[in-house]
């Protein structure tokens, strides 16, 4: 999750089966391998990291989050000795201990720095261990560049000007790149899913749960009603609701890296 903006577990949980959907798929390509310890940088708050208990059993996972509202709601689902979650910045984790399987889900576009970060994150890996790691790809979708341009007109750009930078990922290629000169196996693709969504102004609830948490925290109630009222106008052009619901296409980035067994 961002370090900057407050973060409301209900809203981001709305839609959960979408939002959960990356996850599963990123887990799942995670074969033939058994870790003893698991970290969740960016574990929000903790539902898909409890998942990994089930996967497996025999690991001690630990999931971090900026939010302590998120890591309030993921206390829910500790396991004592086995799953545990603390409030904690992703960019300044360091592990006390080599770990087997390092995961982070929807997260890292949130860290400018993550491009340095990566390559320190592979080397905290045990030998055979593996980084999993998921980002939200649409960045050139309407659904941001509407609000990147709403942000910078002249009504919003002395306020929330500064926020909504270009696309702050890679491509699946590039960190294919950034990973395997550092002398790892990677393995990254992208799948864009047509998503389905229902109610009034879906696009903008889900926007809510998560790109628009940084720049709500920037403005005022009166302010905020204004700006969600041209943004929502927007949206519902950009995004027609049809008889069976509002699709919302939605590009993912995937990347495994995985570390040479000795």
């Amino acid at each position: 999750m961002s370090r900057d903006a407050e973060w409301d577990p209900a809203q981001y949980g709305r839609y959960g089966d979408e939002r959960s959907r990356p996850f599963a798929e990123l887990v799942g390509r995670l074969h033939g391998l058994d870790p003893g310890f698991v970290v969740d940088l960016g574990c929000g708050s903790g539902e898909l990291t409890a998942t990994l208990t089930e996967r497996w059993p025999d690991a001690v996972i630990e999931g971090y989050d900026s939010s302590p509202d998120m890591i309030a709601a993921a206390k829910a689902h500790e396991i004592p000795g086995r799953l545990g979650f603390a409030v904690g910045d992703v960019a300044a984790w360091r592990p006390d201990r080599p770990v087997d399987l390092l995961v982070s889900n929807a997260v890292l576009h949130w860290v400018p720095e993550h491009f340095e970060l990566l390559p320190q994150w592979a080397d905290a890996l045990a030998p055979g261990g593996r980084l999993a790691f998921q980002v939200p790809g649409n960045f050139d979708e309407p659904s941001h560049t509407l609000l990147r341009a709403l942000c910078r007109s002249p009504r919003w750009r002395d306020r929330v000007g500064h926020l909504m930078p270009p696309s702050p990922i890679l491509t699946p290629a590039g960190y294919l790149d950034l990973l395997a000169r550092h002398g790892y196996a990677v393995d990254a693709w992208e799948t864009t899913y047509a998503q389905i969504l229902h109610g009034d102004d879906p696009v903008l609830e889900w926007v809510k749960g998560s790109t628009l948490r940084p720049i709500l925290t920037e403005l005022d109630p009166a302010e905020t009603g204004e700006f969600i009222d041209d943004y929502r106008r927007q949206l519902n052009e950009a995004y027609p609701a049809a008889p069976y619901g509002t699709v919302f296409p939605f590009r993912r980035v995937f990347v495994v890296a995985s570390r040479s067994s000795p």
